[in-house]
């Protein structure tokens, strides 16, 4: 569940282990900038976001209390930074621009993170994918239309679909940074998740 280390990571952290925040960086850079791109659709503002975001973490890790995985605690992070920048910027962008209409539900378990790069992008499809030819859902061009398909999404489904299946945070630790219901958490993913989808089957047609 989440991104449990051994208690010798979070030591190493807070020791000021160069090598252990490089390898913390590795792992969570790319879905963070990606999360934060939910909330500012300006990639340069979206990095700033994210290098706030870090020394954030850095001058509070002796805050952290353990109550939830790191990752998780250091993903609260990021939407909050992000949403205040969104305040600031003033560009929050019309909701009936993203709407979709896509009223159905779904239970299905996450997305194997496995599946994702260090840039937050998928390696393979979603399991839903798997009966395409591994040559067209492996493509670069294919890869890039599911990116230009997450950043096209409404705000509140792209963030859900980063947390759940870029990040691989579980259901309920999104509903808690989101501080929404878990049957709010899976409509979200299921109509960003159909979303993704069809851009690809279109694209693949």
């Amino acid at each position: 569940m989440g991104d449990q280390r051994p208690d010798t990571e979070l030591d190493a952290l807070r020791n000021g282990d160069e090598r252990a925040f490089q390898a913390l960086i590795q792992r969570h850079h790319g879905p963070m900038l990606r999360l934060a791109m939910a909330y500012v659709r300006d990639r340069g503002v979206a990095e700033d976001v994210v290098q706030e975001s870090w020394l954030t973490c850095l001058r509070r890790l002796g805050e952290f209390e353990g109550r939830s995985s790191l990752k998780t605690w250091i993903f609260g992070i990021v939407i909050n930074t992000a949403r205040a920048r969104r305040r600031k910027e003033a560009r929050v962008l019309p909701f009936t621009a993203f709407w979709r209409r896509d009223h159905s539900d779904s239970d299905r378990p996450t997305v194997d993170p496995s599946r994702f790069g260090a840039d937050g992008m998928w390696r393979s499809g979603p399991a839903a994918w798997d009966n395409l030819p591994e040559s067209k859902v492996l493509g670069d061009e294919t890869m890039k239309r599911v990116k230009s398909a997450i950043a096209g999404l409404p705000p509140k489904q792209r963030e859900v679909i980063v947390l759940r299946d870029v990040a691989g945070l579980e259901a309920t630790e999104v509903s808690a940074l989101l501080g929404i219901s878990a049957a709010n958490e899976r409509v979200r993913l299921h109509r960003a998740r159909s979303a993704v989808r069809k851009v690809l089957e279109e694209y693949l047609r």
